[in-house]
C-alpha cells in the first residue's frame, strides 16, 4: 500500500508539474526573448535576422491526416510576425533573402532529447523570397558555415498563402518573378490522387534573354513525409516566342524526384527552343506538338526528361514519335524514334542542306545565296553541335522535295557525339528504286569534314524524269555509285572541294529515239518522229565513270550504246565554279538522210547552260552542199549530209564491269589548265 502510495504521489507530482509547465508556457510573454532569438539567429547564420512583431506560443493537438498517438499528443506551436532575414551585400536582387507576414511552426517536443527537430507543419503567411545564384556557383541561400551540426532538421509539412518570389541565377541566364494568391481549394486537378489547388500564381521575367510571361494553378499545401505523394501543377507560358502549356503532377516535393506532365508546345521555329531546352533544334517554319513530358531523377541527381507518344506539325510536315534528353556529366544524349506520313524537306531546312531562300534573314542567321547559284549555299551551324550527343532513329512514308523526285520508305539513323555528326544508314526510295548510303560531318574544325558514300539501284529511268514528255515511253534501270570526301559548311562547298568517284550504269533499257536523233540531228528522222511517233530504241548499255578531283568531275568513260547509235561524252563538270565543258559525239550505226551530224557541246553554268552544236562542222557540211548544188545539181548538195559511216557495237560486258567496280577516294590533285 505504501509502494502504491508513493506511486500515486508521483504521478500526480508529474502531472502537476506539466500543468504548472503548461501554466507557465501561457502566461510567460515570449516577446521578452526576441532579442535573444534575433541574436543569436543572426550569429550562427552571419545574416541580419529579426522578429518585429509578435512572438507567442500555443499547444494544439497533431493533424488529423496523422496515425497513431502522437496526434493526441499536445504540440507546441510557435508564431511569429513580420520575420526577415538579409540577403548577403553583394546580391541585387534586394536587401531581404525571406520574410513573411506571418510563420507559425508545429514541433514535437520528445524528440528535441535526441537532438532532432521534427517541424510537422510549417505556415508561411505573405512569404516573399529572393534568391541569387552568380555564375561561379555561390548563391544567396547558403548561409553561415559553423561545421557540423548535431542537430537533424526534418519539416515534414509545407503550407504557404499569397506572396511572390524573384530568383535570379546568372549562370543559366534566368530571371523569374512569381506572384501568388490563395484561390477556392475545392478547385480540383486534373490528375487523381493529387491534392486540390490552393494557388494561383503569375510569371514574368526572362530566360537566355528571351522573354518570360505567363501564369497558373497548384498546390497550397506541400506534405513532405512521403515519396509517393503527387504535389499538382497546371501552368502555361510564353518563352520568347514560343508557347507552352503544363498539365499534371510532380512527385515527392521534397526532392522532386519526378513529373507527370501533358505538354503542348508551339512556336515560329524549333529552333528558338535552343535557349529553353538546351536541344539543338533545326531553323524550321512554326511548328506545333503535343503529348506527355514524363521526368525522372537518377540516384545521380541528373535528370531523364521524356516526351512521350507525342504528335504534332512542322510547317506542312506532320511528325510523332518518343525522344528522351538524358544529363549527364560530359554532355547531354537525346534517344529516340520519330516517324512521319508526309514529310518536306523545306520544313528542315539547313539541317539536312537544303536551300531555303532565306537571303535576307539578319546577321547570325543564314546567309544570301551568291547571284546564279544552283547548288545549296545555307549554312550548316555547327557552333551548337557540342551542346549534345544523340541517338535518334526516323522513319519516314514520304518525303517531298521542293524542286525534286518525292522519296518513300525513308529510314535514318542519326549518331551525334563530340560535333560529329553520322546519319548511318541513309536510306530511301527514289525514282521507283531505292538509295543506300552512309554519311559523316565532322564539325570539330572550322569547316565541315564530309564523307559519303552512296549506291543506287534499280532506278527507273522514265521516273528520274517525270517532267520530260519524251522519256515518258522509256523503260531501263539504272545503278550507280558514289564515294566523294569534301570540306566546307554548305553542300556547295563540300562539292567544290570533293575528291572520289562516281559510276553508273544502264544493263538494259529502251530510250526515247526523238532524243538520239536531235542528238544526232538527224533532222529527217526527227520530224518523221514527230509526225507519226516517237519510237524507242534499245538501249545496249549505258557507262559511265567520273573522277571527281577538286571539286572537277572528269569524264572518264560515258558511252551510251543502242541499236542505232553510240553517243561519247568527254570532257568535266566543274562543281566549284558550277560550270559545264563536256564534249557530245554521236556515231550512227547506219545511214542517215539529211543528218548535220557533228560534235555537240555542253558549256555555260549549271543555272545558265548552252547545249548546242558545233558551228564550224555544221558550215563545212552546208557549204559543201551549197557547192555541189551550184555545180552539179540540187542532188548533189544532199551528199555531204549522208552519213554512211558505221560504228562497231561497244563491249557492253567490258563497259559495265568496269563501271562497276567499287569506287575509290584519291588525294587531291592540281586541277588542269583549260586549253583555249
Amino acid at each position: 500500500m505504501k509502494k502504491l502510495s508513493t506511486a500515486r504521489k508521483a504521478s500526480a507530482l508529474v502531472l502537476a508539474s506539466l500543468l504548472l509547465l503548461i501554466v507557465l508556457f501561457l502566461l510567460f510573454d515570449w516577446n521578452m526573448l526576441k532579442p535573444y532569438i534575433n541574436r543569436k539567429v543572426s550569429e550562427s547564420t552571419g545574416r541580419t535576422f529579426a522578429i518585429e512583431g509578435r512572438l507567442d506560443v500555443t499547444f494544439h493537438r497533431g493533424l488529423d491526416t496523422e496515425k497513431g498517438w502522437r496526434r493526441w499528443v499536445p504540440r507546441p506551436y510557435v508564431s511569429a510576425e513580420n520575420i526577415h532575414m538579409s540577403n548577403p551585400t553583394w546580391a541585387t536582387v534586394g536587401k531581404q533573402l525571406a520574410a513573411a507576414e506571418r510563420v507559425e511552426v508545429g514541433f514535437r517536443i520528445l524528440p528535441l532529447l535526441s537532438k532532432q527537430l521534427i517541424i510537422t507543419d510549417l505556415r508561411l503567411a505573405g512569404p516573399q523570397v529572393a534568391l541569387q545564384r552568380r555564375k561561379d556557383g555561390s548563391n544567396s541561400w547558403t548561409l553561415k558555415d559553423n561545421g557540423p551540426s548535431e542537430w537533424n532538421v526534418d519539416i515534414q509539412r509545407l503550407a504557404f498563402s499569397s506572396g511572390n518570389l524573384r530568383y535570379l541565377d546568372e549562370a543559366i541566364g534566368l530571371d523569374l518573378q512569381a506572384d501568388a494568391k490563395s484561390i477556392n481549394g475545392n478547385t480540383q486537378p486534373a490528375a487523381k490522387g493529387a491534392q486540390p489547388y490552393g494557388l494561383a500564381f503569375t510569371l514574368g521575367g526572362s530566360y537566355n534573354k528571351a522573354r518570360v510571361s505567363g501564369g497558373g494553378k497548384a498546390g497550397a499545401v506541400l506534405t513532405l513525409t512521403d515519396s509517393d505523394i503527387t504535389f499538382p501543377l497546371e501552368a502555361h507560358a510564353n518563352i520568347g516566342d514560343n508557347k507552352i502549356d503544363l498539365r499534371g503532377t510532380l512527385s515527392d516535393p521534397r526532392t522532386l524526384s519526378g513529373m507527370d506532365l501533358q505538354m503542348q508546345l508551339a512556336g515560329p521555329s524549333m529552333a528558338e527552343l535552343y535557349p529553353l531546352t538546351g536541344v539543338l533544334l533545326p531553323d524550321t517554319p512554326p511548328y506545333e506538338t503535343h503529348g506527355r513530358l514524363l521526368g525522372q531523377k537518377g540516384d545521380d541527381q541528373r535528370w531523364t526528361f521524356t516526351y512521350d507518344k507525342f504528335s504534332g506539325k512542322v510547317g506542312a510536315s506532320d511528325i510523332a514519335g518518343t525522344l528522351a534528353y538524358v544529363q549527364r556529366a560530359t554532355r547531354p544524349l537525346l534517344r529516340g524514334q520519330l516517324t512521319s506520313q508526309q514529310l518536306r524537306l523545306a520544313d528542315l531546312g539547313p539541317s539536312v542542306g537544303a536551300d531555303t531562300g532565306a537571303g535576307t534573314r539578319a546577321a547570325g542567321k543564314l546567309k544570301a545565296a551568291p547571284s546564279g547559284k544552283a547548288l545549296p549555299v545555307d549554312e550548316f551551324n555547327t557552333a551548337k553541335w557540342g551542346a549534345m550527343d544523340a541517338d535518334v532513329k526516323f522513319t519516314g512514308k514520304r518525303i517531298v522535295r521542293t524542286n525534286g523526285i518525292p522519296l518513300d520508305d525513308v529510314v535514318a539513323d542519326l549518331h551525334l557525339h563530340d560535333k560529329v555528326l553520322k546519319l548511318t544508314p541513309l536510306n530511301f526510295g527514289m525514282a521507283g528504286g531505292n538509295i543506300s548510303s552512309n554519311i559523316q560531318l565532322d564539325g570539330r574544325k572550322q569547316n565541315i569534314d564530309a564523307q559519303a558514300r552512296v549506291a543506287a539501284r534499280h532506278l527507273k529511268i522514265r521516273e528520274l524524269f517525270p517532267k520530260l514528255q519524251s522519256m515518258q515511253a522509256s523503260f531501263g534501270e539504272i545503278n550507280g555509285d558514289a564515294v566523294l570526301i569534301g570540306k566546307g559548311n554548305t553542300v556547295a562547298a563540300m562539292l567544290g572541294t570533293s575528291n572520289g568517284e562516281i559510276k553508273a550504269v544502264v544493263t538494259e533499257g529502251s530510250v526515247s529515239k526523238f532524243i538520239l536523233e536531235i542528238a544526232g540531228l538527224n533532222v529527217a528522222n526527227a520530224v518523221a518522229a514527230k509526225l507519226f511517233g516517237d519510237k524507242q530504241v534499245h538501249m545496249n548499255c549505258l557507262a559511265a565513270e567520273s573522277a571527281v578531283r577538286n571539286g572537277r568531275a572528269n569524264m572518264q568513260r560515258f558511252v551510251l550504246d543502242t541499236d542505232d547509235a553510240v553517243i561519247d561524252v568527254n570532257g568535266y563538270v566543274d562543281l566549284a565554279e558550277e560550270r559545264l565543258n563536256l564534249d557530245i559525239r554521236p556515231q550512227t550505226k547506219g545511214t542517215r538522210i539529211l543528218t548535220l551530224r557533228t560534235p555537240l557541246y555542253a558549256k555555260g553554268t549549271f543555272s545558265n547552260p548552252d547545249i548546242g552544236p558545233y558551228k564550224t562542222p555544221i558550215a563545212l557540211k552546208a557549204g559543201a552542199a551549197a557547192v555541189l548544188a551550184s555545180i552539179v545539181s540540187p542532188l548533189a548538195a544532199v551528199l555531204p549530209l549522208v552519213n554512211v559511216t558505221k560504228v562497231p557495237d561497244t563491249d557492253c560486258a567490258s563497259a559495265i564491269a568496269q563501271a562497276q567496280q567499287a569506287p575509290q577516294v584519291k588525294g587531291p590533285v592540281k586541277k588542269p589548265v583549260d586549253k583555249k
